[in-house]
């Protein structure tokens, strides 16, 4: 008999979200201690430190054996008190610790949730209300790792207030990531300080098995400077279920303007949170991607996608993602499985010459805790090949963390270990 640990919706919303094809406005944190672990160590073809490819900017990666950094998040979740009319005070706290290296070791930490919810609320109809710092609405597409929406931050909100054939929640945040001023003139010269509201409509149905979530984003640039621009975004999903196969599909029709688009952001291409408030209405991004997933029998699953993004960068022209890829896994035992993974890559930007492509493949024979192709945790050796043309040369160099081992090579090779877990 296999122990299942109970699941918590990361980031990326790793298990939670890809397999059930739904994206959850509150990711309500259950009790109890739980955690996300990613680590690993390698070596590549030309010596040295493992090596990764991938195009940067506003492109992701494949990330299975192609991961050089270094990621963990540990947190607790637990009651605190209950009225008698059944509300329940829940409190959660949770610290990350992030190294764009194979040793974490000295990671500064940080809290990443430090909230509290009152959850079964009668005059909300069982909704919930909260405030404080936490993960809100953050599904991934897991082989990308690409969180394309992420509306993290401080605040308060209400979640899932039943209206008409769906919920709705309410949240307002305010962002203070960066604020900088010339030292001299005191004008702004880079901000995401701003006000930020976030509107979610979910479950909404359309179609047999099929749902339709839509986040929106309103954003107020902080101050009176003139420097500065207000946003939004305003993004679609739609999640059909019970395809043939155990399958789930999830669609995604996204748009931003100035500050929405994510750009100038914390991180990775990622939509919802306050992008740099110096982007004015001549900045826009639009993102289309189609996920889909596949556990047609016990010992083989198989998770595939599609994405086109395109960024309109003001003066500089625009700068078009566009990617395919797929990870199959097949397992042999209950804890052993070898997964594969291939994705092909396109970065064009009008500021740079000719169009960057990428291909990469990887093996990664694992042990796991069982046959699905979502168990965790997973211990994996791993063999990955890159293939990129003349125009990636720089951008690749400029990705890896190792530096430029690669110099005016078109070819690599690395290899390696590397662990995943979630709990």
């Amino acid at each position: 008999m296999i122990k299942q640990f109970a699941l918590k919706p990361l980031g990326a919303s790793l298990a939670l979200v890809l397999a059930c094809g739904s994206a959850v406005a509150a990711e309500r944190d259950v009790e109890g201690f739980h955690g996300y672990v990613r680590a690993g160590v390698g070596n590549s073809n030309h010596g040295g430190s493992q090596s990764c490819y991938g195009l940067g900017g506003v492109s992701m990666t494949y990330r299975l054996g192609n991961e050089c950094d270094s990621f963990t998040e540990l947190g607790y979740t637990k009651e605190v008190a209950k009225a008698d009319n059944g509300v329940s005070f829940v409190a959660t706290v949770w610290a990350t610790a992030y190294k764009n290296s194979s040793d974490f070791g000295d990671a500064d930490l940080e809290v990443t949730k430090a909230y509290v919810e009152a959850r079964n609320l009668p005059f909300l109809k069982g909704g919930t209300a909260w405030a404080g710092k936490r993960h809100y609405l953050r599904p991934d597409i897991h082989i990308l790792d690409l969180q394309y929406i992420n509306m993290n931050g401080t605040g308060a909100g209400i979640d899932r207030f039943p209206l008409g054939p769906g919920k709705i929640s309410y949240a307002f945040f305010k962002d203070n990531d960066l604020n900088n001023t010339d030292p001299v003139t005191g004008r702004v010269t880079d901000s995401t300080s701003a006000t930020r509201q976030n509107i979610l409509y979910e479950d909404l149905p359309v179609n047999t098995n099929g749902t339709i979530d839509l986040a929106a984003s309103i954003i107020t640039a902080e101050g009176q400077d003139k420097t500065t621009h207000d946003g939004w975004q305003l993004s679609m999903f739609h999640h059909q279920k019970n395809l043939p196969g155990n399958g789930t599909n999830k669609f995604g029709l996204q748009y931003g303007v100035g500050p929405g688009t994510g750009i100038g952001g914390a991180c990775c291409s990622r939509m919802g949170p306050s992008g740099s408030t110096l982007l004015g209405s001549d900045y826009t991004r639009v993102r289309v991607f189609d996920e889909i997933f596949l556990q047609p029998t016990r010992d083989f699953g198989v998770s595939l996608v599609a994405l086109y993004q395109r960024d309109k960068n003001g003066a500089n022209g625009s700068t078009t993602w566009a990617t395919i890829g797929g990870r199959p896994s097949y397992a042999f035992t209950d804890n052993f499985k070898l997964q594969g993974e291939l994705g092909v890559s396109t970065l064009k930007s009008d500021s740079t010459p000719g169009t960057a492509r990428l291909t990469k493949l990887t093996i990664a024979p694992t042990i796991a805790l069982s046959r699905d192709f979502w168990s965790r945790p997973e211990l994996r050796l791993f063999a990955t090949y890159g293939k990129w043309n003349d125009a990636a040369i720089p951008a690749l160099n400029a990705f890896n963390n190792s530096g430029a081992v690669y110099g005016n090579d078109t070819s690599g090779f690395s290899y390696g270990v590397q662990l995943e877990a979630w709990w």
